[in-house]
């Protein structure tokens, strides 16, 4: 993502995940401030999202914010009370969460956060009379001029306390040194922190049809000036997460993610065995 400009994907994965509130039932994220979010300018792109074409992106976008937020209330019961959502984009988790003591930080790009705020006051979930949650403090991040671990801590988080950092849709756009950097910074802190994200494989490791259609969705947000960057094996992730300090590592694939929330669906949704990508959880 260009400095100075709000993210095109974030509003991409948001109406999937809106989509995916209307169209499959049940859903596999229970997320209605998704919808609200996704105002009526969006409508065309929310029917697009729900036609049977889209089935495959609906299912991924909703299982790994589920996976995501299952490890995170594993780390709660565990003692964390501070939950980092880096690259937030539109995520709505800070409106839905369950847990009094949660403190959660939404960390992304000035311009992002503005277009964002500017959304939630459009639908009426952010405002004047509603102001945002409690414990929810979004951090502006710049990261051309300040660094993660700084950022953080300027807005209050508590680098010596355990934390939960959830990072989807980002590691693929990132250089190899922002993706070594945010990983550094994880693992510095306490025993019991952890971090959740997804990562995309590289197409020498894919089937012809997985392949195609890695391609196809590299052009796509290579046209909108957010191209791929960053690719990884299982086993140069592997490398990267213990190399950095990580103790621990949990790596599924769309097989897995089928097991654990599209099994015995009467409507047949699940991810398709393209398999461009993994989900990674890993704790310090």
């Amino acid at each position: 993502m260009k400095k100075g400009r709000a993210s095109k994907t974030a509003l991409r994965v948001a109406i999937r995940r809106a989509a995916h509130q209307l169209k499959d039932h049940p859903p596999v994220l229970n997320d209605p401030i998704a919808v609200r979010l996704i105002g009526p300018e969006y409508a065309n792109d929310m029917q697009r999202a729900m036609h049977k074409v889209g089935r495959d992106f609906r299912a991924f976008m909703a299982a790994r914010s589920r996976y995501t937020e299952d490890h995170l209330a594993e780390a709660v019961a565990n003692g964390v009370a501070q939950y980092v959502v880096l690259g937030a984009g539109l995520d709505t988790f800070a409106w839905r969460n369950p847990f009094p003591a949660l403190h959660v930080f939404e960390v992304d790009f000035p311009a992002t956060q503005e277009w964002k705020r500017a959304l939630l006051d459009e639908a009426g979930i952010l405002g004047a009379d509603e102001p945002p949650p409690a414990r929810l403090t979004f951090v502006p991040l710049d990261f051309e001029h300040k660094v993660l671990a700084a950022g953080l801590t300027d807005a209050g988080f508590n680098a010596q306390k355990t934390a939960f950092f959830g990072w989807l849709g980002v590691v693929p756009y990132l250089t190899l040194e922002a993706f070594r950097a945010t990983l550094s910074t994880i693992a510095q802190l306490p025993s019991g922190s952890g971090v959740c994200f997804d990562y995309a494989l590289p197409a020498e490791s894919l089937s012809p049809l997985g392949k195609k259609a890695l391609e196809g969705l590299s052009r796509r947000v290579a046209s909108i000036g957010e191209p791929f960057r960053l690719f990884f094996s299982p086993e140069e992730m592997e490398k990267e997460l213990c190399g950095a300090g990580f103790k621990r590592v949990e790596q599924v694939d769309y097989r897995r993610l089928n097991e654990l929330y599209f099994a015995g669906r009467a409507d047949g949704l699940k991810l398709s065995p393209l398999g461009l990508g993994k989900l990674v959880t890993a704790w310090v």
